[in-house]
Protein backbone atom coordinates (compact mmCIF):
# COMPACT_ATOMS: atom_id res chain seq x y z
CA UNK A 1 0.00 0.00 0.00
CA UNK A 2 2.71 2.50 0.97
CA UNK A 3 4.82 1.62 -2.02
CA UNK A 4 2.00 2.65 -4.35
CA UNK A 5 2.92 6.24 -3.54
CA UNK A 6 4.84 8.00 -6.32
CA UNK A 7 8.56 8.12 -5.77
CA UNK A 8 9.71 11.37 -4.18
CA UNK A 9 13.43 12.16 -4.21
CA UNK A 10 13.06 14.30 -1.07
CA UNK A 11 12.73 11.80 1.80
CA UNK A 12 11.03 14.31 4.06
CA UNK A 13 8.41 15.02 1.42
CA UNK A 14 7.85 11.32 0.99
CA UNK A 15 7.66 10.93 4.77
CA UNK A 16 4.90 13.55 4.95
CA UNK A 17 2.97 11.84 2.16
CA UNK A 18 3.27 8.49 3.88
CA UNK A 19 2.02 10.04 7.12
CA UNK A 20 -1.12 11.32 5.41
CA UNK A 21 -1.86 7.92 3.93
CA UNK A 22 -1.30 6.09 7.18
CA UNK A 23 -3.56 8.42 9.11
CA UNK A 24 -6.45 6.79 7.25
CA UNK A 25 -5.12 3.25 7.71
CA UNK A 26 -4.66 2.87 11.47
CA UNK A 27 -6.41 -0.49 11.56
CA UNK A 28 -5.41 -1.97 8.20
CA UNK A 29 -3.43 -5.09 9.06
CA UNK A 30 -2.02 -5.74 5.60
CA UNK A 31 -0.26 -2.41 5.17
CA UNK A 32 3.16 -2.86 3.59
CA UNK A 33 5.03 -0.77 6.14
CA UNK A 34 4.72 -0.26 9.89
CA UNK A 35 2.31 2.54 10.75
CA UNK A 36 3.73 6.06 11.04
CA UNK A 37 2.63 8.00 14.13
CA UNK A 38 0.16 10.84 14.22
CA UNK A 39 1.60 14.38 14.40
CA UNK A 40 2.72 15.51 17.83
CA UNK A 41 -0.24 17.17 19.51
CA UNK A 42 -1.11 17.37 23.18
CA UNK A 43 -4.82 17.00 22.41
CA UNK A 44 -4.21 13.67 20.66
CA UNK A 45 -2.97 12.01 23.87
CA UNK A 46 -5.54 9.43 25.01
CA UNK A 47 -6.52 8.87 28.63
CA UNK A 48 -3.98 6.41 29.93
CA UNK A 49 -3.64 3.53 32.35
CA UNK A 50 -0.14 3.84 33.85
CA UNK A 51 1.49 1.62 36.48
CA UNK A 52 1.51 3.19 39.93
CA UNK A 53 5.24 2.67 40.51
CA UNK A 54 6.42 4.40 37.34
CA UNK A 55 8.88 6.66 39.19
CA UNK A 56 10.53 3.66 40.86
CA UNK A 57 10.89 1.91 37.52
CA UNK A 58 12.52 4.92 35.88
CA UNK A 59 14.92 5.19 38.84
CA UNK A 60 16.28 1.71 38.05
CA UNK A 61 18.12 3.23 35.08
CA UNK A 62 20.81 5.74 35.97
CA UNK A 63 21.50 8.40 33.34
CA UNK A 64 25.21 8.45 32.49
CA UNK A 65 26.82 11.01 30.23
CA UNK A 66 28.71 9.52 27.32
CA UNK A 67 31.00 12.46 26.77
CA UNK A 68 32.38 13.21 23.34
CA UNK A 69 35.58 15.19 23.04
CA UNK A 70 36.59 16.38 19.61
CA UNK A 71 39.94 17.71 20.85
CA UNK A 72 41.85 14.89 19.16
CA UNK A 73 39.99 15.25 15.86
CA UNK A 74 40.57 17.65 13.01
CA UNK A 75 37.70 19.56 11.40
CA UNK A 76 37.21 16.95 8.67
CA UNK A 77 37.05 14.12 11.20
CA UNK A 78 34.51 16.02 13.30
CA UNK A 79 32.39 16.42 10.16
CA UNK A 80 32.72 12.69 9.59
CA UNK A 81 31.42 11.92 13.08
CA UNK A 82 28.49 14.31 12.62
CA UNK A 83 27.56 12.65 9.33
CA UNK A 84 27.74 9.15 10.87
CA UNK A 85 25.50 10.30 13.72
CA UNK A 86 23.03 11.65 11.15
CA UNK A 87 22.96 8.27 9.41
CA UNK A 88 22.39 6.45 12.71
CA UNK A 89 19.30 8.53 13.50
CA UNK A 90 17.45 7.05 10.55
CA UNK A 91 17.99 3.54 11.92
CA UNK A 92 16.63 4.76 15.27
CA UNK A 93 13.46 5.83 13.44
CA UNK A 94 13.09 2.38 11.89
CA UNK A 95 13.76 0.53 15.14
CA UNK A 96 10.75 2.05 16.90
CA UNK A 97 8.53 0.91 14.05
CA UNK A 98 9.90 -2.61 14.45
CA UNK A 99 9.66 -2.96 18.21
CA UNK A 100 6.40 -1.10 18.99
CA UNK A 101 4.95 1.38 16.48
CA UNK A 102 2.23 2.45 18.92
CA UNK A 103 4.86 3.37 21.52
CA UNK A 104 6.37 5.82 19.05
CA UNK A 105 2.98 7.45 18.56
CA UNK A 106 2.50 7.82 22.30
CA UNK A 107 6.08 9.04 22.82
CA UNK A 108 5.48 11.81 20.31
CA UNK A 109 2.07 12.71 21.70
CA UNK A 110 3.51 13.16 25.18
CA UNK A 111 6.22 15.55 23.98
CA UNK A 112 4.03 18.64 24.38
CA UNK A 113 2.74 17.72 27.83
CA UNK A 114 3.87 19.76 30.85
CA UNK A 115 2.74 17.10 33.32
CA UNK A 116 5.52 15.57 35.44
CA UNK A 117 4.06 12.07 35.17
CA UNK A 118 3.91 12.36 31.39
CA UNK A 119 7.58 13.33 31.36
CA UNK A 120 8.47 10.23 33.40
CA UNK A 121 6.31 8.08 31.17
CA UNK A 122 7.97 9.43 28.06
CA UNK A 123 11.39 8.66 29.54
CA UNK A 124 10.41 5.08 30.35
CA UNK A 125 8.91 4.54 26.93
CA UNK A 126 12.23 5.72 25.49
CA UNK A 127 14.27 3.41 27.74
CA UNK A 128 12.25 0.39 26.54
CA UNK A 129 11.44 1.72 23.05
CA UNK A 130 8.04 0.21 23.75
CA UNK A 131 5.10 0.16 26.17
CA UNK A 132 6.34 -3.11 27.64
CA UNK A 133 8.73 -3.39 30.57
CA UNK A 134 11.84 -5.41 29.86
CA UNK A 135 12.47 -5.80 33.59
CA UNK A 136 8.98 -7.20 34.20
CA UNK A 137 8.92 -9.94 31.56
CA UNK A 138 7.61 -7.48 28.97
CA UNK A 139 4.42 -6.78 30.89
CA UNK A 140 2.69 -3.53 29.79
CA UNK A 141 3.32 -0.44 31.90
CA UNK A 142 0.96 1.85 29.96
CA UNK A 143 -2.00 1.63 27.62
CA UNK A 144 -5.05 3.66 26.68
CA UNK A 145 -7.89 3.37 29.19
CA UNK A 146 -10.12 2.20 26.37
CA UNK A 147 -7.71 -0.69 25.69
CA UNK A 148 -7.74 -1.69 29.36
CA UNK A 149 -11.54 -1.56 29.50
CA UNK A 150 -11.79 -3.77 26.43
CA UNK A 151 -9.33 -6.22 28.05
CA UNK A 152 -11.16 -6.72 31.34
CA UNK A 153 -9.54 -3.82 33.17
CA UNK A 154 -5.89 -4.58 32.44
CA UNK A 155 -3.59 -3.50 29.64
CA UNK A 156 -3.29 -6.02 26.79
CA UNK A 157 -0.13 -8.15 26.78
CA UNK A 158 2.70 -7.60 24.35
CA UNK A 159 2.33 -9.29 20.99
CA UNK A 160 5.52 -11.37 20.55
CA UNK A 161 5.64 -10.58 16.84
CA UNK A 162 5.90 -6.85 17.61
CA UNK A 163 5.96 -4.83 14.39
CA UNK A 164 7.40 -7.64 12.27
CA UNK A 165 4.18 -9.63 11.79
CA UNK A 166 0.42 -9.01 11.61
CA UNK A 167 -1.05 -8.49 15.08
CA UNK A 168 -2.29 -11.78 16.51
CA UNK A 169 -0.47 -14.10 14.11
CA UNK A 170 0.87 -17.16 15.98
CA UNK A 171 3.77 -19.48 15.23
CA UNK A 172 1.35 -22.39 14.83
CA UNK A 173 -0.59 -20.39 12.25
CA UNK A 174 2.63 -19.62 10.38
CA UNK A 175 3.65 -23.28 10.34
CA UNK A 176 0.18 -24.38 9.20
CA UNK A 177 0.16 -21.70 6.51
CA UNK A 178 3.54 -22.87 5.21
CA UNK A 179 2.31 -26.47 5.00
CA UNK A 180 -0.28 -25.17 2.55
CA UNK A 181 2.06 -22.63 0.89
CA UNK A 182 5.58 -24.10 1.14
CA UNK A 183 6.83 -21.76 -1.55
CA UNK A 184 6.48 -18.85 0.91
CA UNK A 185 8.78 -20.19 3.61
CA UNK A 186 12.03 -18.59 2.46
CA UNK A 187 10.50 -15.12 2.33
CA UNK A 188 8.54 -15.40 5.58
CA UNK A 189 11.57 -16.74 7.46
CA UNK A 190 13.95 -14.29 5.82
CA UNK A 191 15.65 -12.16 8.47
CA UNK A 192 14.93 -8.91 6.62
CA UNK A 193 11.24 -9.01 5.67
CA UNK A 194 8.13 -7.57 7.28
CA UNK A 195 5.20 -10.00 7.13
CA UNK A 196 1.67 -8.72 6.47
CA UNK A 197 -1.64 -10.20 5.37
CA UNK A 198 -2.51 -9.54 1.76
CA UNK A 199 -5.98 -10.92 1.37
CA UNK A 200 -5.75 -14.48 2.64
CA UNK A 201 -2.03 -14.80 1.92
CA UNK A 202 0.96 -13.78 4.00
CA UNK A 203 3.05 -11.26 2.14
CA UNK A 204 6.74 -10.78 3.02
CA UNK A 205 7.91 -7.25 2.20
CA UNK A 206 11.71 -6.72 2.09
CA UNK A 207 13.04 -4.22 4.61
CA UNK A 208 14.50 -2.08 1.86
CA UNK A 209 10.97 -1.65 0.52
CA UNK A 210 9.09 -1.35 3.82
CA UNK A 211 11.51 1.20 5.29
CA UNK A 212 12.63 2.89 2.07
CA UNK A 213 11.81 6.43 3.24
CA UNK A 214 14.39 6.07 6.03
CA UNK A 215 16.96 3.89 4.31
CA UNK A 216 17.45 6.14 1.29
CA UNK A 217 18.58 9.16 3.36
CA UNK A 218 20.58 6.87 5.65
CA UNK A 219 22.44 5.48 2.64
CA UNK A 220 23.09 9.00 1.37
CA UNK A 221 24.48 10.03 4.75
CA UNK A 222 26.89 7.07 4.64
CA UNK A 223 28.01 8.04 1.15
CA UNK A 224 28.55 11.62 2.33
CA UNK A 225 30.58 10.27 5.26
CA UNK A 226 32.69 8.24 2.84
CA UNK A 227 33.83 11.45 1.14
CA UNK A 228 35.11 12.68 4.53
CA UNK A 229 36.93 9.47 5.51
CA UNK A 230 40.71 9.57 5.17
CA UNK A 231 41.05 5.76 5.36
CA UNK A 232 40.26 4.31 1.90
CA UNK A 233 39.14 0.95 3.30
CA UNK A 234 36.67 2.59 5.66
CA UNK A 235 35.33 4.81 2.87
CA UNK A 236 34.86 1.75 0.66
CA UNK A 237 33.03 -0.07 3.45
CA UNK A 238 30.66 2.89 3.97
CA UNK A 239 29.75 2.91 0.29
CA UNK A 240 29.17 -0.85 0.26
CA UNK A 241 27.04 -0.60 3.40
CA UNK A 242 25.00 2.18 1.79
CA UNK A 243 24.32 -0.16 -1.15
CA UNK A 244 23.38 -2.95 1.25
CA UNK A 245 20.75 -0.83 2.97
CA UNK A 246 18.89 -0.56 -0.32
CA UNK A 247 19.13 -4.24 -1.26
CA UNK A 248 19.13 -6.11 2.09
CA UNK A 249 22.25 -7.96 0.90
CA UNK A 250 24.91 -7.29 3.55
CA UNK A 251 27.30 -10.07 2.59
CA UNK A 252 29.80 -8.05 0.54
CA UNK A 253 29.84 -5.13 2.95
CA UNK A 254 30.24 -7.45 5.95
CA UNK A 255 33.32 -8.98 4.35
CA UNK A 256 34.70 -5.49 3.73
CA UNK A 257 33.93 -4.61 7.37
CA UNK A 258 36.03 -7.52 8.62
CA UNK A 259 38.88 -6.45 6.33
CA UNK A 260 39.28 -3.07 8.07
CA UNK A 261 42.71 -2.94 9.66
CA UNK A 262 42.67 -1.15 13.03
CA UNK A 263 40.44 1.68 11.77
CA UNK A 264 40.43 4.97 13.67
CA UNK A 265 36.69 5.24 12.98
CA UNK A 266 34.17 2.46 12.58
CA UNK A 267 30.42 1.86 12.79
CA UNK A 268 27.97 -0.87 13.63
CA UNK A 269 25.24 -0.20 11.09
CA UNK A 270 22.83 -2.96 10.08
CA UNK A 271 19.88 -5.10 11.13
CA UNK A 272 21.80 -7.82 12.97
CA UNK A 273 20.16 -9.07 16.17
CA UNK A 274 16.93 -11.06 16.54
CA UNK A 275 16.20 -10.41 20.22
CA UNK A 276 12.94 -8.59 19.51
CA UNK A 277 11.31 -11.31 17.42
CA UNK A 278 9.46 -13.45 19.94
CA UNK A 279 7.36 -15.22 17.29
CA UNK A 280 9.80 -16.98 14.95
CA UNK A 281 13.06 -15.65 16.37
CA UNK A 282 14.45 -14.73 12.95
CA UNK A 283 13.65 -11.06 12.20
CA UNK A 284 16.55 -8.68 12.65
CA UNK A 285 16.34 -5.27 14.30
CA UNK A 286 18.29 -2.24 13.10
CA UNK A 287 21.09 -1.08 15.36
CA UNK A 288 23.88 1.45 15.01
CA UNK A 289 26.90 2.81 16.84
CA UNK A 290 29.57 5.37 15.99
CA UNK A 291 32.98 4.09 17.11
CA UNK A 292 36.32 5.81 17.70
CA UNK A 293 39.28 3.53 18.35
CA UNK A 294 40.96 3.41 21.75
CA UNK A 295 44.39 2.46 20.53
CA UNK A 296 46.03 1.67 23.87
CA UNK A 297 43.27 -0.67 25.04
CA UNK A 298 42.94 -2.33 21.62
CA UNK A 299 46.59 -3.40 21.69
CA UNK A 300 45.96 -5.46 24.84
CA UNK A 301 43.55 -7.76 23.00
CA UNK A 302 46.24 -9.33 20.83
CA UNK A 303 47.01 -11.67 23.75
CA UNK A 304 43.78 -13.56 23.16
CA UNK A 305 43.46 -13.47 19.40
CA UNK A 306 46.02 -16.14 18.51
CA UNK A 307 44.50 -18.75 20.84
CA UNK A 308 40.96 -18.69 19.44
CA UNK A 309 41.53 -21.70 17.10
CA UNK A 310 42.94 -23.71 20.03
CA UNK A 311 39.90 -23.02 22.22
CA UNK A 312 37.63 -24.07 19.35
CA UNK A 313 39.55 -27.33 18.99
CA UNK A 314 39.26 -27.98 22.74
CA UNK A 315 35.46 -27.70 22.90
CA UNK A 316 33.60 -30.83 24.08
CA UNK A 317 32.07 -31.56 20.66
CA UNK A 318 32.82 -33.97 17.81
CA UNK A 319 35.22 -32.51 15.26
CA UNK A 320 32.50 -32.26 12.59
CA UNK A 321 30.54 -29.88 14.85
CA UNK A 322 33.40 -27.49 15.59
CA UNK A 323 34.82 -26.31 12.25
CA UNK A 324 38.39 -25.09 12.42
CA UNK A 325 38.98 -21.40 13.07
CA UNK A 326 42.56 -21.50 11.86
CA UNK A 327 43.21 -18.86 9.25
CA UNK A 328 40.03 -16.96 10.12
CA UNK A 329 40.10 -13.27 10.90
CA UNK A 330 39.17 -12.25 14.41
CA UNK A 331 39.61 -8.48 14.55
CA UNK A 332 39.12 -7.08 18.06
CA UNK A 333 38.57 -3.43 18.76
CA UNK A 334 38.19 -1.42 21.94
CA UNK A 335 36.19 1.62 20.94
CA UNK A 336 34.78 4.71 22.59
CA UNK A 337 31.18 5.15 21.55
CA UNK A 338 29.87 8.72 21.37
CA UNK A 339 26.49 7.76 19.85
CA UNK A 340 24.27 4.70 19.48
CA UNK A 341 20.86 4.09 17.95
CA UNK A 342 18.27 1.39 17.42
CA UNK A 343 18.60 -1.84 19.35
CA UNK A 344 21.94 -0.69 20.81
CA UNK A 345 20.27 2.34 22.38
CA UNK A 346 17.36 0.87 24.35
CA UNK A 347 16.84 -1.55 27.22
CA UNK A 348 19.87 -3.70 27.89
CA UNK A 349 22.97 -1.57 27.24
CA UNK A 350 25.47 -3.82 25.51
CA UNK A 351 29.14 -3.40 26.42
CA UNK A 352 30.42 -5.59 23.59
CA UNK A 353 29.34 -7.13 20.31
CA UNK A 354 30.40 -10.02 18.11
CA UNK A 355 29.32 -9.45 14.52
CA UNK A 356 28.19 -10.17 11.87
CA UNK A 357 25.80 -13.04 12.64
CA UNK A 358 25.84 -14.55 9.16
CA UNK A 359 26.99 -18.19 9.49
CA UNK A 360 28.43 -18.08 5.96
CA UNK A 361 30.81 -15.31 7.01
CA UNK A 362 31.69 -17.16 10.22
CA UNK A 363 32.85 -20.10 8.11
CA UNK A 364 34.56 -18.05 5.42
CA UNK A 365 36.21 -15.28 7.38
CA UNK A 366 35.20 -15.03 11.04
CA UNK A 367 33.73 -12.22 13.11
CA UNK A 368 34.64 -8.87 14.63
CA UNK A 369 34.64 -8.34 18.39
CA UNK A 370 33.85 -4.80 19.50
CA UNK A 371 34.17 -3.59 23.08
CA UNK A 372 32.40 -0.36 23.98
CA UNK A 373 34.84 1.00 26.56
CA UNK A 374 32.79 3.88 27.93
CA UNK A 375 29.72 1.66 28.34
CA UNK A 376 31.72 -1.11 30.02
CA UNK A 377 33.24 1.29 32.54
CA UNK A 378 29.79 2.67 33.36
CA UNK A 379 28.31 -0.81 33.88
CA UNK A 380 31.10 -2.00 36.17
CA UNK A 381 31.21 1.13 38.32
CA UNK A 382 27.48 1.88 38.52
CA UNK A 383 26.06 -1.65 38.80
CA UNK A 384 28.37 -4.66 39.04
CA UNK A 385 30.79 -3.76 41.81
CA UNK A 386 28.12 -2.20 44.10
CA UNK A 387 25.93 -5.32 43.73
CA UNK A 388 28.88 -7.66 44.34
CA UNK A 389 29.76 -5.91 47.60
CA UNK A 390 26.23 -6.41 48.90
CA UNK A 391 25.51 -9.98 47.76
CA UNK A 392 28.83 -11.87 47.75
CA UNK A 393 31.05 -12.98 50.61
CA UNK A 394 33.38 -10.08 51.33
CA UNK A 395 36.64 -11.74 50.26
CA UNK A 396 35.17 -12.89 46.93
CA UNK A 397 33.42 -9.56 46.32
CA UNK A 398 36.84 -7.94 46.69
CA UNK A 399 38.17 -10.32 44.02
CA UNK A 400 35.59 -9.08 41.46
CA UNK A 401 37.16 -6.42 39.27
CA UNK A 402 36.74 -4.39 36.12
CA UNK A 403 39.64 -6.27 34.51
CA UNK A 404 38.17 -9.65 35.49
CA UNK A 405 34.79 -8.65 34.06
CA UNK A 406 36.46 -7.38 30.87
CA UNK A 407 38.21 -10.74 30.41
CA UNK A 408 34.90 -12.59 30.78
CA UNK A 409 33.17 -10.21 28.39
CA UNK A 410 35.97 -10.57 25.86
CA UNK A 411 35.79 -14.38 25.94
CA UNK A 412 31.97 -14.18 25.81
CA UNK A 413 32.13 -12.26 22.53
CA UNK A 414 34.82 -14.55 21.14
CA UNK A 415 32.64 -17.53 22.02
CA UNK A 416 29.73 -16.27 19.93
CA UNK A 417 31.93 -17.27 17.01
CA UNK A 418 32.89 -20.65 18.48
CA UNK A 419 31.10 -23.99 18.37
CA UNK A 420 28.99 -25.21 15.46
CA UNK A 421 28.21 -22.96 12.52
CA UNK A 422 25.16 -24.99 11.48
CA UNK A 423 22.86 -27.57 13.09
CA UNK A 424 22.69 -31.17 11.90
CA UNK A 425 19.08 -32.21 11.28
CA UNK A 426 18.07 -35.23 9.25
CA UNK A 427 21.51 -35.44 7.72
CA UNK A 428 21.40 -31.84 6.46
CA UNK A 429 22.92 -28.55 7.55
CA UNK A 430 20.29 -26.22 9.01
CA UNK A 431 20.50 -22.67 10.30
CA UNK A 432 20.74 -22.96 14.09
CA UNK A 433 18.61 -19.87 14.68
CA UNK A 434 15.77 -21.25 12.59
CA UNK A 435 16.06 -24.75 14.05
CA UNK A 436 15.91 -23.62 17.70
CA UNK A 437 13.30 -20.88 17.16
CA UNK A 438 12.59 -18.17 19.78
CA UNK A 439 14.66 -20.03 22.41
CA UNK A 440 17.79 -19.45 20.32
CA UNK A 441 18.67 -16.02 21.72
CA UNK A 442 18.79 -17.23 25.32
CA UNK A 443 20.62 -20.39 24.29
CA UNK A 444 23.24 -18.50 22.31
CA UNK A 445 23.87 -15.99 25.11
CA UNK A 446 24.24 -18.83 27.60
CA UNK A 447 26.60 -20.67 25.24
CA UNK A 448 28.75 -17.55 24.88
CA UNK A 449 28.89 -17.06 28.66
CA UNK A 450 29.73 -20.65 29.48
CA UNK A 451 32.11 -21.33 26.59
CA UNK A 452 33.76 -18.02 27.46
CA UNK A 453 34.47 -19.20 31.01
CA UNK A 454 35.56 -22.58 29.59
CA UNK A 455 37.98 -20.61 27.40
CA UNK A 456 39.36 -18.64 30.34
CA UNK A 457 40.10 -21.89 32.17
CA UNK A 458 41.82 -23.23 29.04
CA UNK A 459 44.00 -20.09 28.87
CA UNK A 460 44.92 -20.50 32.56
CA UNK A 461 45.68 -24.21 32.14
CA UNK A 462 47.97 -23.44 29.19
CA UNK A 463 49.88 -20.65 30.94
CA UNK A 464 48.47 -17.80 28.85
CA UNK A 465 46.79 -16.23 31.90
CA UNK A 466 48.18 -16.42 35.46
CA UNK A 467 46.58 -19.19 37.55
CA UNK A 468 46.41 -16.88 40.54
CA UNK A 469 43.89 -14.76 38.65
CA UNK A 470 41.34 -17.59 38.33
CA UNK A 471 39.50 -16.54 41.54
CA UNK A 472 39.26 -13.01 40.11
CA UNK A 473 37.74 -14.33 36.88
CA UNK A 474 35.20 -16.57 38.61
CA UNK A 475 34.23 -13.91 41.18
CA UNK A 476 33.77 -11.36 38.41
CA UNK A 477 31.63 -13.89 36.53
CA UNK A 478 29.34 -14.40 39.53
CA UNK A 479 29.09 -10.62 40.05
CA UNK A 480 28.08 -10.29 36.42
CA UNK A 481 25.40 -12.98 36.83
CA UNK A 482 23.77 -11.00 39.63
CA UNK A 483 23.78 -7.91 37.48
CA UNK A 484 22.13 -9.55 34.49
CA UNK A 485 19.59 -11.67 36.37
CA UNK A 486 18.00 -8.45 37.54
CA UNK A 487 16.78 -7.96 33.97
CA UNK A 488 14.35 -10.85 34.34
CA UNK A 489 13.83 -13.74 31.96
CA UNK A 490 12.03 -11.78 29.23
CA UNK A 491 15.47 -10.56 28.12
CA UNK A 492 17.77 -13.08 26.41
CA UNK A 493 20.82 -12.38 28.59
CA UNK A 494 18.72 -12.49 31.77
CA UNK A 495 17.15 -15.79 30.70
CA UNK A 496 20.59 -17.22 29.98
CA UNK A 497 22.19 -16.18 33.23
CA UNK A 498 19.23 -17.23 35.37
CA UNK A 499 19.68 -20.70 33.89
CA UNK A 500 23.44 -20.60 34.53
CA UNK A 501 22.95 -19.55 38.14
CA UNK A 502 20.43 -22.32 38.80
CA UNK A 503 22.55 -24.98 37.12
CA UNK A 504 25.68 -23.96 39.01
CA UNK A 505 23.69 -23.87 42.25
CA UNK A 506 22.40 -27.39 41.57
CA UNK A 507 26.01 -28.49 41.09
CA UNK A 508 26.90 -26.74 44.40
CA UNK A 509 29.33 -24.46 42.57
CA UNK A 510 27.35 -21.50 43.96
CA UNK A 511 25.98 -21.63 47.49
CA UNK A 512 24.53 -19.22 50.03
CA UNK A 513 26.27 -19.16 53.39
CA UNK A 514 24.71 -18.75 56.85
CA UNK A 515 25.18 -15.00 56.65
CA UNK A 516 23.10 -14.77 53.50
CA UNK A 517 26.06 -14.07 51.22
CA UNK A 518 26.76 -16.03 48.03
CA UNK A 519 29.98 -18.01 47.68
CA UNK A 520 31.42 -19.53 44.51
CA UNK A 521 33.41 -22.78 44.76
CA UNK A 522 36.20 -22.32 42.23
CA UNK A 523 36.97 -26.03 41.72
CA UNK A 524 33.35 -27.09 41.33
CA UNK A 525 32.72 -24.16 39.01
CA UNK A 526 35.39 -25.35 36.58
CA UNK A 527 33.85 -28.84 36.44
CA UNK A 528 30.27 -27.56 36.15
CA UNK A 529 31.18 -25.07 33.43
CA UNK A 530 32.73 -27.83 31.30
CA UNK A 531 29.59 -30.00 31.66
CA UNK A 532 27.24 -27.11 30.91
CA UNK A 533 29.29 -26.07 27.87
CA UNK A 534 28.88 -29.59 26.46
CA UNK A 535 25.11 -29.50 27.02
CA UNK A 536 24.59 -26.13 25.33
CA UNK A 537 26.92 -26.84 22.42
CA UNK A 538 25.14 -30.12 21.72
CA UNK A 539 21.77 -28.31 21.61
CA UNK A 540 23.09 -26.01 18.92
CA UNK A 541 24.89 -28.74 17.01
CA UNK A 542 21.74 -30.88 16.81
CA UNK A 543 19.27 -28.00 16.44
CA UNK A 544 17.13 -29.69 19.10
CA UNK A 545 14.41 -27.14 19.84
CA UNK A 546 12.54 -29.36 22.33
CA UNK A 547 15.71 -30.09 24.29
CA UNK A 548 16.58 -26.38 24.50
CA UNK A 549 13.07 -25.34 25.53
CA UNK A 550 12.88 -28.08 28.17
CA UNK A 551 16.30 -27.22 29.54
CA UNK A 552 15.54 -23.53 29.95
CA UNK A 553 12.13 -24.25 31.43
CA UNK A 554 13.78 -26.52 34.02
CA UNK A 555 16.19 -23.81 35.12
CA UNK A 556 14.12 -20.67 34.52
CA UNK A 557 12.57 -19.98 37.94
CA UNK A 558 14.27 -17.55 40.28
CA UNK A 559 14.94 -19.16 43.69
CA UNK A 560 13.11 -17.57 46.60
CA UNK A 561 16.32 -16.79 48.49
CA UNK A 562 17.85 -15.13 45.43
CA UNK A 563 14.75 -13.01 44.93
CA UNK A 564 14.96 -11.92 48.56
CA UNK A 565 18.67 -11.15 48.20
CA UNK A 566 18.12 -9.07 45.08
CA UNK A 567 15.45 -7.05 46.89
CA UNK A 568 18.18 -5.79 49.22
CA UNK A 569 19.98 -4.11 46.30
CA UNK A 570 16.88 -2.47 44.86
CA UNK A 571 18.50 0.93 45.41
CA UNK A 572 21.37 0.02 43.04
CA UNK A 573 20.51 0.85 39.41
CA UNK A 574 19.71 -2.11 37.20
CA UNK A 575 21.44 -0.50 34.25
CA UNK A 576 22.44 2.82 32.80
CA UNK A 577 20.67 4.91 30.23
CA UNK A 578 23.17 6.82 28.07
CA UNK A 579 23.05 10.58 27.65
CA UNK A 580 24.84 11.53 24.45
CA UNK A 581 26.32 14.86 23.48
CA UNK A 582 24.26 14.63 20.29
CA UNK A 583 20.47 15.16 20.15
CA UNK A 584 18.32 12.02 19.87
CA UNK A 585 15.15 13.00 18.01
CA UNK A 586 12.79 10.23 16.91
CA UNK A 587 10.63 10.94 13.86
Amino acid sequence: MLESLPYMPNPRARLFAVLLVLATMAHVTHAQSPRKPAPKTASATPKLNVVADLAQRVAKFKPVEMRFSSSGLNARERQLVDKLVEACRYLEDIYWRQTDPDALTLHQQLAASKDARDDLLRRYIFINASRFDLLEDNQPFVCAQSEAQANGGTCPPMYPGRGFYPRGLTRDQVEQYLKEHPDGKAAIYAPQTVVRWKGNRLDAIPYHVAYRSFLEPAAQALRDAATLADEPQFANFLRLRADALLTDDYYKSDLAWLDLQAPKFDVVFAPYETYDDGLLGVKTSYGAAVLIRNQAESRKLTLYEKYIPDIQDALPLPAEDRPSKRGHQTPMEVMDTPFRAGDLNHGYQAVADNLPNDARIHQEKGTKKIFFKNFMEARVNVVILPVAKRLMRADQAAQASADGYLAGTLLHEISHGLGPSFARKNGKQTDIREAIGPAFNGLEEAKADVVGMFGIKWLVDHGVLPRERLPEFYSSYLAGLFRTIRFGTAEAHGKAEMMEFNYLSQQKAIQRNAGGRYVIDYDRTATAIAALAKELLEMEATGDRARAETWFQKYSAMPVDLKAALSTVADVPVDITPKFAFPQPVE
